[in-house]
C-alpha cells in the first residue's frame, strides 16, 4: 500500500492532545470527513490512527487522534507527517493531477526531442515549479501554460515550450 502526504503536525494545542496540522492538500475539507490517517516521520514508519475529531480554522486542521490524549503525547508527534493510502485519494478533475503522478514523466520539447524527466514539483509563492532532470543538470520550469504545452498521464509525457530559455 502506498501512502501520500496530506498534512504536517505542527504543534499541540491545549492539554488534551489536540494537534495543529498544516494541510498539504488542495482538499483541506477532507480532514473533516476522514476517520483515519497514517502518522509517522516517513511513509515507511507511519501507523494508522483513528480520528476522534477534526475541524478547520484559519487555514489549519485541528485534529484529535485516538491514543493521543495529553499534551506530552501530542508534543511527541510534533513534526510528524500525516498520510492517506492510495485507496483514499480523492478523484481529481481532468485538468488536475497528483504530484506523485507527475514525478517521473518523460519531458519533451515541442519538436518531440527528449529533454529529461520530471524529478520533483516545488511549490513556490508565485506558481508551482517543475524540476526537470536532464541527466546533466536539474532545470526549474514554472508550471504555467506559457511553458507547459501538454501533460499526458496515460502516455507518461510532458511537452514543454521554450525550454531553451531555462538553459
Amino acid at each position: 500500500m502506498d501512502l501520500y502526504l496530506t498534512g504536517i503536525v505542527l504543534k499541540p494545542k491545549g492539554l488534551k492532545g489536540e494537534l495543529k496540522v498544516q494541510p498539504v492538500t488542495d482538499f483541506p475539507e477532507s480532514f473533516l470527513k476522514r476517520r483515519e490517517l497514517y502518522i509517522g516521520k516517513t511513509p515507511e514508519d507511519a501507523v494508522p490512527r483513528r480520528i476522534v475529531s477534526a475541524k478547520l480554522n484559519q487555514g489549519f486542521a485541528w485534529i484529535v487522534f485516538e491514543g493521543i490524549g495529553s499534551r506530552e503525547e501530542a508534543e511527541a508527534v510534533a513534526g510528524y507527517q500525516l498520510f492517506v493510502p492510495d485507496r483514499d485519494l480523492l478523484p481529481l478533475p481532468d485538468d488536475r493531477a497528483y504530484i506523485h503522478d507527475l514525478i517521473g514523466l518523460e519531458v519533451h520539447d515541442e519538436t518531440g526531442s527528449r529533454i529529461g524527466v520530471v524529478s520533483d514539483l516545488l511549490q513556490m509563492p508565485a506558481s508551482d515549479v517543475y524540476e526537470i532532470d536532464t541527466g546533466k543538470r536539474k532545470v526549474l520550469v514554472p508550471a504555467v501554460e506559457d511553458f507547459v504545452e501538454e501533460i499526458d498521464l496515460r502516455k507518461g509525457i510532458m511537452v514543454l515550450r521554450r525550454f531553451t530559455e531555462f538553459l
